[in-house]
C-alpha cells in the first residue's frame, strides 16, 4: 500500500514561542497548514519561515478553523495536532494507520495512553481533562462505543468526511460535533 497522503494540519493564535519547533517535528508526517486565528504576534511569520503553509482563518474560532481545514488540505486525510506543544508528533503515524488502512473515517489520540502532557500540568488542565472524560463516558454510554478520550484535539480523519459532517460549532465543541456526527453516520 502507498503511504497515506497527508495534511498536517495546526490552528494557531498568537503562538510565535513554539510555532517554528512545532511545524519542524510535523513536517516528516505531511504537508503543514497552519490555519491562524488572526495572531497579532509573529505567529504566520515564523510559521512560514519553518516551511509551513499558512492561510487566515475566518475570524469566528477554532471551529471555524477545523470546517477550513477541509478546504484547504489538498490531501486524503487530516491531521489536526495542537500548536502548543501538548501532543507528540511522532503519534501521527498511528492515528493515521487506521483510516489509511480503510478501518476507520476518525481516529482521537487518547491523552491516557501518551502522546499527551495534559495529565501531568497544572490544575486547571487536570480539572479540564476531568471535565473531558466525564463528556466521554456520556459519549460512550450513548452510543455503546469504548473510547478512552473523546475530546482531545489531537485526531485525525478522512478529510472527505470531514467534510461531508456538516460541522456548524465555531467553539472548540467542534471536536465533540464531530464526533458525534462521525458517529451518527456509522
Amino acid at each position: 500500500m502507498a503511504p497515506a497522503s497527508v495534511t498536517v494540519v495546526i490552528p494557531t493564535k498568537n503562538e510565535e514561542g513554539l510555532i517554528g519547533e512545532i511545524v519542524d517535528s510535523v513536517r516528516p508526517y505531511g504537508d503543514v497548514l497552519v490555519i491562524d486565528g488572526h495572531s497579532t504576534d509573529a505567529t504566520r511569520k515564523v510559521a512560514e519561515a519553518h516551511g509551513a503553509r499558512v492561510v487566515l482563518d475566518g475570524g469566528r474560532g477554532k471551529g471555524q478553523a477545523i470546517r477550513q481545514a477541509f478546504n484547504d488540505a489538498t490531501t486524503d486525510i487530516v491531521v489536526f495536532i495542537d500548536a502548543d506543544g501538548s501532543h507528540d508528533p511522532k503519534d501521527i503515524p498511528g492515528l493515521v494507520a487506521p483510516i489509511a488502512a480503510g478501518t476507520a473515517d476518525l481516529v482521537i489520540g487518547s491523552r491516557g495512553k501518551g502522546g499527551s502532557d495534559e495529565l501531568h500540568g497544572t490544575l486547571g488542565q487536570f480539572i479540564r481533562y476531568v471535565g473531558s472524560q466525564l463528556i466521554m463516558l456520556a459519549i460512550n454510554y450513548r452510543w455503546g462505543v469504548r473510547l478512552s478520550d473523546s475530546q482531545n484535539g489531537f485526531r485525525a480523519i478522512r478529510r472527505d468526511v470531514g467534510k461531508a459532517l456538516d460541522l456548524r460549532s465555531n467553539l472548540t465543541t467542534i471536536e465533540q460535533e464531530m464526533l458525534t456526527r462521525a458517529l451518527k453516520r456509522g
